[in-house]
């Protein structure tokens, strides 16, 4: 047995016609039949309106919990028109924003100071990892009982919800900061505001994003949840609340669809947001097609 059985056997040459013989890799899984990047999100989404329309059509579920996809439209239609609709958005997204700019200015404050400081840290760091393990639903019957039912309660539920994502990560971004950032700074012998607004703030603005992008997200679920268990006002939750209590499942499933939009719509603009103000430290992630 020769030395050269135990050699792999050499690739071919491009130009070889073993090589040519051999098959491409697939372009489906390349270009997903063609479609446009832009519209492959909706892929899924299509196909489940199709499922749901075949399944009202065809009669392959007999309850009254599935309505057809045009019912469902048709109240989409009806609410639109009569204004109903325009109020009942109106109304939540005003709690919405006043609670997450109330939760994510004071959040922003409040993890600035505890990265910051170390006393301060030690001061109030142990109350605040012991706050941020009491559900938010929690916080429900106390506020109800020092704000009432109306709207101040569920904004100050709402601050609540966007305050603790926005403190953490603002304090872990600051913490975060290179050493090698601040001796710099030192040797230049930057004032204590310079440091701040010059090195750490910018170092560790991907993480104070992120605690904003939660803060939004959180803050747009505790709106649906406070117009649930605070149920004084109108508000989207409201209408999917009225649609219950009478057993509308197309003013439900309606509901449902205006949240998810929404709370799509919210997310898709703070992501361009950050992408923008961000956009001088380069693309940290890989675009997959």
């Amino acid at each position: 047995m020769t030395a050269a059985t135990f050699l792999p056997a050499s690739p071919e040459p491009p130009d070889s016609p073993a090589a040519s013989a051999q098959p491409a890799p697939p372009a489906f899984w390349k270009r997903w039949l063609g479609v446009p990047p832009a519209l492959r999100g909706w892929l899924l989404p299509l196909l489940l309106l199709a499922l749901w329309w075949a399944a009202a059509r065809f009669g392959w579920s007999t309850s009254p919990l599935l309505v057809p996809p045009e019912k469902v439209w048709q109240t989409a239609v009806e609410q639109a028109v009569t204004g109903q609709l325009w109020e009942a958005l109106r109304a939540s997204l005003w709690r919405d924003l006043a609670g997450f700019t109330l939760g994510a200015t004071a959040g922003l404050l409040f993890g600035c100071a505890l990265g910051m400081s170390r006393l301060f840290e030690k001061l109030l760091g142990p109350s605040l990892n012991t706050l941020k393990q009491i559900s938010l639903f929690a916080w429900i019957p106390l506020i109800s009982m020092w704000f009432g039912l109306g709207d101040t309660a569920k904004i100050v539920f709402l601050s609540l919800a966007a305050f603790f994502p926005v403190a953490l990560n603002t304090f872990e971004g600051i913490r975060s900061v290179p050493a090698e950032y601040i001796e710099v700074a030192r040797v230049f012998e930057f004032s204590r505001w310079q440091l701040l607004r010059r090195v750490v703030l910018p170092s560790a603005s991907p993480s104070i994003f992120a605690g904003i992008h939660l803060g939004l997200i959180y803050a747009w679920l505790a709106t649906l949840g406070a117009e649930y268990l605070l149920v004084a006002g109108k508000g989207i939750g409201n209408t999917m609340i009225d649609g219950r209590e009478h057993f509308w499942m197309d003013l439900v499933l309606f509901g449902v669809i205006v949240v998810g939009l929404v709370g799509y719509s919210m997310n898709w603009i703070a992501s361009h947001i950050e992408h923008r103000l961000l956009a001088w430290r380069g693309r940290s992630v890989a675009q997959f097609e």
